[in-house]
């Protein structure tokens, strides 16, 4: 049976490495529950038996850095260092949100404290950045969190996280896509829509076609699939010129400052800063992709630590003092809130400057933009890995040593959605997944930090898992309370009261089954505890239609998995396991522990 898999395995790889991309089914489906009628009724027979294996089952380190890379058949080029992963940060991070998301958050929620809440929502996003940080150093591979997930919590959590954060991708490259069309137009002296084409026999809202942005994503594809080397440099001259165009706004602008605009300075109080803190947190979205570059990294050990915390650190700086200047140059409730920057300079006499903050726009763009494919490429290359997509996308061009079968394939899926659905629709669907991700990620590094197979005693593993219920629930506890209750604090109070004293109780009565091989994330277990505690909290003022959509988005993922997903991944595990791979059986080890 073992040599009849290996040559499955071997007739596979030879199909891949000759071809690349192929449209047979083989390239599709070509494991074992697929090769005929027969065998796919007998893997649906067993699905019970199947889904058991996988939830109880997890990966392991050695499996995710050789055997599973191996999958690509070519490696990715290590070319890329700490000064290359900073520049990436800052362009995947700092957008064109800023200059949009400021105006709503300093009008209608905290005023001038806004940049408090630029604060506030920098330091919890640099709590989830230190907790993906260790995971990134020790796991550097291209799958990002769905790889430290697969290890830590399984292959069924990390399938259901791994498909809301790729639609999550394709959804915002489709929306900045978008942008870049309208901001574009503005620079050009037109309106957004005129570069649009108009049908009206299509519904409203997926009527005006956008070829500019379809054109952009497709040069942006053709840099990202030619060299990471030299996606990274066109990314830092993007990037630096986008910084400068920050030091002009921040320069310019302060030289019409009035500290007379800062009062009153929290007009809506502590709750409207929170609030403002939750919805600017989504400026500083998009700093996971950069993990998924683990694999082109020269020395992860060095290079990530700086690269990551450092570009994050960066971006929470320059946003705070912008919104710092916003408030000083105009009374808050006269910032406008679709374009606050433009109407600002308008203002105070300056209605030049509105080109050079549409450019300095359209340059954030281009870079979110290429960050974004180049994360989706590597997320789905590893995704396809392990069979949960369609194996010949996992493969690595060996001219280029970058995925190029999955970067063409994810911006086709930019572009079709681009092409046709309009900003408002793409506004909408804007959801949870990220902010889920965000939770299990530190969720994971307590598993891994206090819970070892084989090692770690019964009792101090369900120690461990009631600690991790309590700080869960107690978690999404002051989300709930948070968004329900206007006039009081008790719940949330009570709700804080539990999560910290069971993060007491987990750091007083447990301790860690595992120290980090070269950087750890500090102040554990408090620091992820926190992550967790603060990303529910957000979750708390999305609204009701985000939640739906994460619903309907999860139920779509759970029948693929159970159709599709499923016997593909439970197929290719046994592939692994018959060339040595060790994975961990959760089960088997709780009935070894408990013999023993």
């Amino acid at each position: 049976m073992i040599n009849s898999n290996d040559e499955n395995v071997d007739q596979r790889n030879s199909i891949l490495t000759k071809r690349g991309c192929g449209c047979s089914k083989n390239d599709f489906l070509p494991e074992e529950s697929f090769t005929s009628w027969g065998s796919y009724a007998q893997a649906l027979r067993e699905t019970k038996t199947r889904l058991k294996n996988r939830v109880l089952s997890r990966s392991s380190d050695q499996s995710e850095l050789h055997e599973i890379r191996d999958c690509s058949q070519h490696q990715m080029k290590k070319s890329l260092n700490w000064f290359d992963l900073i520049w990436l940060g800052i362009g995947a991070v700092m957008g064109a949100g800023v200059f949009v998301l400021t105006g709503e958050a300093t009008k209608n929620l905290a005023g001038p404290a806004v940049l408090l809440s630029y604060g506030i929502s920098g330091i919890s996003a640099l709590l989830s950045v230190l907790c993906y940080t260790e995971f990134s150093v020790e796991l550097p591979v291209a799958g990002g969190s769905f790889a430290y997930l697969r290890v830590e919590l399984g292959d069924f959590v990390a399938f259901i996280a791994a498909g809301n954060i790729l639609f999550e991708y394709i959804v915002v490259g489709a929306s900045v896509a978008r942008s870049w069309t309208s901001y574009f137009a503005t620079l050009c002296n037109h309106k957004p829509d005129d570069f649009r084409i108009n049908v009206s026999s299509l519904a409203e809202g997926y009527n005006h076609l956008d070829p500019v942005a379809v054109v952009v994503s497709l040069l942006i594809c053709a840099c990202a699939c030619v060299s990471m080397k030299g996606s990274s440099r066109f990314n830092s001259i993007l990037t630096i010129l986008h910084v400068a165009v920050m030091v002009f706004v921040l320069v310019v602008g302060l030289t019409q400052a009035n500290l007379a605009n800062f009062s009153p300075f929290a007009p809506y109080g502590a709750r409207g800063v929170l609030k403002a803190s939750a919805m600017l947190f989504f400026a500083y979205v998009g700093f996971d992709g950069i993990t998924t570059l683990g694999e082109e990294i020269k020395n992860p050990g060095r290079d990530i630590p700086v690269g990551l915390i450092g570009s994050m650190v960066v971006v929470i700086i320059t946003y705070c003092l912008l919104a710092a200047t916003l408030c000083l140059m105009q009374p808050f409730n006269q910032v406008d809130v679709n374009a606050p920057f433009t109407i600002a300079f308008q203002a105070v006499g300056m209605n030049w400057a509105k080109y050079i903050v549409a450019f300095g726009a359209l340059k954030g763009m281009t870079t979110v933009l290429l960050a974004n494919v180049i994360a989706q490429a590597r997320y789905f290359t590893h995704i396809a890995r392990t069979h949960m997509a369609p194996p010949f996308l996992s493969v690595i061009n060996e001219r280029t040593g970058t995925p190029v079968t999955a970067t063409v394939v994810m911006t086709v899926a930019n572009c079709i959605i681009a092409f046709f659905t309009s900003l408002d629709i793409l506004a909408n669907l804007v959801s949870i997944a990220t902010l889920f991700v965000y939770s299990l990620v530190p969720l994971a590094l307590l598993v891994r930090r206090y819970y070892v197979s084989g090692e770690t005693p019964d009792k101090d593993r369900n120690k461990l898992i009631m600690f991790l219920v309590s700080i869960i629930l107690s978690s999404i506890g002051s989300g709930v309370f948070w968004a329900i209750s206007e006039d009081t604090w008790l719940g949330c109070i009570i709700c804080v009261g539990v999560w910290f004293f069971t993060t007491l109780g987990l750091n007083l009565t447990l301790k860690e089954a595992r120290k980090p091989k070269v950087w750890g994330t500090p102040l554990i277990p408090w620091l992820p505890s926190a992550s967790i505690a603060i990303n529910a909290f957000i979750m708390g003022s999305i609204d009701g239609a985000s939640f739906m959509r994460f619903s309907v988005c999860t139920a779509i993922l759970l029948i693929y998995y159970l159709l599709v997903g499923l016997h593909a991944t439970y197929d290719g595990a046994k592939e692994i396991e018959s060339k040595g791979t060790n994975t961990t059986d959760i089960e088997a080890i709780a009935r070894t522990n408990a013999n023993e």
